[in-house]
């Protein structure tokens, strides 16, 4: 791991390869670039807008790189009330879009030329959204066209503690000059697709039923959420089959019924689309599909891998 500064920002870097990482770990945790350097020239693997500020409040709001979702993801509502959840024993609190874990403070536990081990430091905010006794770490290990990152939740508490935790991934797209959106297809079978309605249910979305293959230009592929995945694998990439890109979710071969896949652009001319693998669909503490306990003295994990293999 080679340390440096941008912009006045404590920066990680690891060269593996043809592939470099560029890393903001004490801000977020944030994996901010990814880059594989070609003969044919350099290729964007994860988007980062230039000159995107990495001050303490700023970072959480950079559309690019890779965003932790913790405790839970996406908006969580609590008796109507936006921005809130209730807990096991039905107190109300406050919950940012996609949780705190992106705007958090986290401490580097160790590292090394293939490898980094970091530690959430809950603030002020954090303890106010989930005032309970826990680790979250996010260990990265690095490869040169393989990434895998294992997310850590340790009880600390003596009660059952619940997470819903995710990745918001802003992959190039496209990656080729003078190709479009329509040229890059995605690959991803599930039984069952959602939206996520203006107070917080999960609406079924017929739309794409039966479905495996999606242009990136159609126009209800956005804010989809994809659950009942068929396999654990999603792949995407030109329509030659050439380049593809896979996104495995969890360690099975076949995830949890509510297992989610998330995808999302903000509109058609963005460089970016987020292909996002969840533990589960937005608003978890409230209709409770996807959220998992922890028990106390119990470490739970989940792991999500990027391949360009």
């Amino acid at each position: 791991m080679q340390s440096y500064d941008e912009m006045g920002v404590p920066m990680e870097r690891w060269q593996i390869g043809a592939s470099t990482y560029e890393t903001c770990l004490t801000r977020g945790a944030r994996l901010l670039r990814w880059r594989l350097s070609l003969p044919t020239g350099n290729r964007e693997i994860l988007h980062w807008p230039a000159g995107a500020d990495c001050a303490p409040d700023k970072i959480g709001l950079v559309r690019g790189g890779n965003p932790i979702l913790f405790p839970f993801m996406g908006r969580n509502y609590a008796d109507g009330e936006k921005f809130a959840w209730k807990d096991a024993e039905g107190v109300k609190r406050p919950m940012p879009q996609h949780g705190f874990a992106r705007d958090c403070r986290f401490e580097i536990i160790e590292s090394s030329d293939r490898h980094a081990l970091v530690r959430l430091v809950p603030d002020d905010r954090a303890r106010a959204c989930y005032p309970f006794a826990y680790e979250f770490r996010i260990r990265y290990e690095f490869r040169e066209l393989f990434l895998r990152c294992t997310f850590e939740f340790e009880n600390l508490d003596s009660r059952p503690l619940p997470w819903c935790a995710g990745h918001h991934f802003y992959f190039t797209l496209p990656w080729h000059a003078g190709l479009s959106r329509r040229d890059y297809l995605l690959k991803i079978a599930s039984k069952k697709q959602w939206r996520h309605a203006a107070d917080g249910k999960l609406i079924p979305f017929g739309e794409l039923k039966g479905r495996t293959e999606f242009a990136f230009d159609d126009p209800h592929l956005p804010d989809c959420i994809f659950t009942n995945l068929k396999d654990a694998t999603v792949s995407f990439g030109p329509r030659s089959g050439e380049e593809n890109l896979t996104v495995k979710v969890g360690e099975e071969p076949i995830p949890d019924a509510w297992t989610t896949v998330v995808t999302w652009t903000p509109d058609a001319e963005a460089p970016f689309y987020c292909v996002e693998p969840w533990m589960g669909p937005p608003n978890s503490p409230e209709h409770k599909n996807g959220l998992r306990f922890a028990e106390p003295g119990r470490v739970e994990t989940f792991v999500t891998e990027v391949s360009l293999l």
